[in-house]
């Protein structure tokens, strides 16, 4: 066991304490598979696009462009950290590092892990929905009892599947993963070849073309949400093969697949339907929740349609496989380095996995779904909504936990300054006033399907779970006292070993 000091962890890179997963489980390819994996693009493109093109028009690939640009900003800074510490916690240990056990514990673990949970219960829901109509239940789709039941269930078995181990996850994904980057090109293909349709225009592409600050606002926040999921990746770099510098290649490679897509789908649904009011026009708010089911039928027929359908299950379940490894580990690295009960810290013997974490994401979310499901389903959309303010507070941290722990290193070389210090800066700024933004835009009672007392529910779910959080955190310091005591030099040293 070693214990860093704060200078120590100023001057050159912390050594990854083992914690019993399996190293070398995966390699570039497979890292780069999980991170696509939980942003469950062919889901995040359908559910998204119709509410961007709502808002403004022929301008959503401008959109889908503005809003990555804070993505792959911070994708730089969790580059740059995880070559330092290439730890599974994360988040969670940058942050730490960076600015001490009371923030690394807040928003580098309870944020964080809210988001998933929550995100588990809204892709679960959307996978059982999914799977009855294939299977053509569509009376049981229609059934709250049914679609939770079943989403239930999909949730055991994801969770059978990521206890097993990384390997079996990764080798799942590249199926998964594989069908739905067909269907969405296959589609975008189509689409474009179709007689009639536009040809896509570099007009659609520009970023001073906004008629209002407000309803580019809106659209970068909606697009922020499709980008999200992509660090899951970086969780799994202690069993990634050279994973300080693999896992932090493909964070930043996952986040320009992700552009591509998202723009090829966006310019072949809008040169394809357009952004009329009517019919399958992208501007009719009937088509919003899932353009994507809209269009399919006319532009592939209706049997090669439902494949769009199968992509949109596929990608939810995948999005929720890789949502259980990634969680798993952040509540491994936290309870090594002393932050959480040891039970999170046991890696099973054979498979090599978090075995009590992976278990304890997994029930969580079957609770968090069913408690939702039982007050309402419009409480259940509104709890999916505030994802959005966790995602920019946890993001915006680490970006700006980056600048920091790197201050003395800035004025080494050019690279320094504009990797380590300028992009991540830009980066965590765009993410902390997105956040201020979504937090003013949830207070308004409208926003969302539910209100209390004149405020929105979205803000009071959202500002709920960061409340509640400051509670747990309360309780955190009086049961694990060696954690909060050691600062930022304890998560360079293991508290807990695994053999």
């Amino acid at each position: 066991m070693r214990n860093a000091t704060d200078a120590e962890a100023e001057t050159g890179p912390v050594p990854t304490p083992a914690k019993g997963l399996r190293r070398g489980s995966v390699g570039l390819l497979a890292s780069v598979t999980l991170g696509l994996s939980c942003v469950a693009p062919a889901y995040s493109i359908a559910v998204t696009l119709g509410f961007v093109t709502l808002t403004v028009g022929d301008l959503a690939p401008a959109a889908l462009l503005l809003g990555f640009v804070p993505i792959l900003l911070t994708a730089f800074a969790f580059r740059e950290l995880n070559r330092e510490m290439p730890d599974c916690g994360t988040t969670f240990v940058w942050t730490t590092r960076a600015f001490g056990p009371l923030t690394g514990w807040l928003t580098g673990g309870w944020v964080v892990q809210v988001a998933t949970y929550i995100a588990m219960t809204a892709l679960s829901q959307v996978g059982a929905t999914y799977l009855l109509r294939l299977l053509g239940l569509r009376s049981l789709a229609d059934s709250t009892l049914a679609v939770t039941v079943t989403a239930v269930a999909l949730l055991a078995a994801v969770t059978s599947i990521a206890y097993r181990g990384l390997q079996l996850s990764a080798s799942v994904q590249y199926v998964l993963l594989g069908l739905q980057l067909a269907a969405l090109l296959g589609f975008g293909a189509v689409a474009l070849g179709r007689p009639g349709a536009a040809v896509p225009s570099t007009d659609w592409l520009d970023p001073f073309a906004f008629p209002a600050p407000g309803p580019l606002a809106e659209a970068v926040m909606l697009c922020l949400f499709i980008y999200w999921g992509w660090d899951a990746l970086i969780t799994a770099n202690e069993e990634t093969r050279d994973g300080e510098r693999v896992a932090g290649q493909a964070a930043v490679l996952s986040t320009l697949v992700l552009l591509g897509t998202y723009l090829f789908t966006a310019f072949a649904a809008i040169g394809f339907a357009g952004t009329g009011t009517t019919g399958t026009g992208l501007g009719n708010p009937e088509n919003a929740a899932d353009v994507l089911a809209t269009l399919a039928p006319s532009v592939l027929g209706p049997t090669l349609g439902r494949a769009m359908e199968l992509a949109v299950c596929v990608s939810a379940v995948s999005a929720l496989l890789t949502s259980l490894v990634g969680s798993s580990r952040g509540t491994l690295s936290m309870a090594a380095h002393g932050a959480l009960p040891a039970a999170f810290a046991r890696v099973h013997p054979r498979h090599r996995t978090p075995g009590f974490g992976t278990l304890f994401a997994g029930a969580t979310a079957a609770c968090l779904l069913a408690l939702f499901t039982a007050v309402s389903t419009d409480f259940l959309g509104d709890a999916i909504l505030c994802v959005g303010l966790l995602i920019s507070c946890y993001y915006g941290t680490t970006a700006l936990a980056c600048v920091w722990h790197f201050r003395s290193r800035l004025r080494d070389t050019p690279r320094d300054l504009l990797l380590r210090g300028v992009l991540p800066l830009l980066g965590g700024l765009m993410m902390l006033a997105a956040f201020a933004r979504s937090a003013h835009d949830m207070y308004d009672p409208a926003y969302g399907s539910t209100a209390f007392h004149g405020v929105g529910g979205v803000f009071l779910l959202g500002a709920g779970s960061l409340a509640a959080g400051a509670v747990a955190l309360a309780v955190a310091r009086t049961r694990f006292r060696s954690f909060f005591r050691q600062g930022r030099s304890a998560v360079a040293a293991l508290t807990i070993t695994e053999d």
